[in-house]
């Protein structure tokens, strides 16, 4: 992968992640002043570097990522912050049939089994033909063995209910990958990708 194409994690003013944009892109804001580089020292410090103490920095270091001028070199950095913005990314999640997989955690919710994602369908809890809707609060993951079941009947008719309430997902899809890990490219990002167990909501 080419330096200036490397994956920079953003966070706004108030510190929180609201996108990843590719090297070129962290550099200009950068040398344009509209964000600094937050680095994290040997002793777990986090620390903010504009773009002369940075420039400063990358000289000691010996790092293969390098964009390199005339008479300098810069380091890529691997998480920048912005100067001015202080707003997060819009929460609503898109209904896809890889985001109720993903919701669910790639699990049926009638037999409680996780399964491969070749393996899993999509079930209406209130049936189509009995005027269910196609929405998340209705919608869930079934492996295909229950979903044949369950067929086109009401849940109450063949004893067969989700193991959580159907919901609206709170993750900010933007972090997610497609198998429910996030998308971490440098052990730095996990502070700010990863929340603590008290930070996570349940979500059905």
């Amino acid at each position: 992968m080419l330096a200036l194409e490397s994956p920079v994690l953003v966070l706004n003013r108030l510190w929180q992640p609201v996108n990843i944009c590719a090297a070129r892109r962290a550099v200009t804001l950068l040398f344009t002043g509209h964000a600094q580089v937050v680095h994290i020292d040997t002793e777990m410090n986090f620390l903010s570097h504009d773009i002369d103490s940075w420039v400063e920095l990358s000289e000691e270091v010996e790092d293969l990522e390098l964009i390199r001028a005339i008479s300098f070199a810069v380091r890529v950095p691997a998480i920048i912050v912005l100067s001015e913005f202080d707003r997060l990314p819009r929460k609503e999640v898109k209904f896809t049939r890889q985001n109720v997989f993903q919701r669910d955690a790639f699990t049926c919710q009638y037999c409680a089994t996780r399964f491969d994602v070749k393996k899993l369908n999509l079930d209406h809890v209130i049936p189509r033909d009995k005027g269910g809707k196609t929405t998340w609060e209705n919608v869930v993951c079934s492996c295909v063995l229950c979903n044949t079941r369950k067929a086109n009947k009401l849940p109450a008719e063949v004893n067969m209910f989700p193991i959580r309430e159907p919901r609206p997902p709170r993750w900010r899809p933007l972090f997610s990958a497609g198998d429910g890990r996030l998308k971490i490219r440098h052990d730095s990002w996990r502070h700010f990708l990863e929340p603590s167990p008290a930070e996570v909501q349940v979500t059905g």
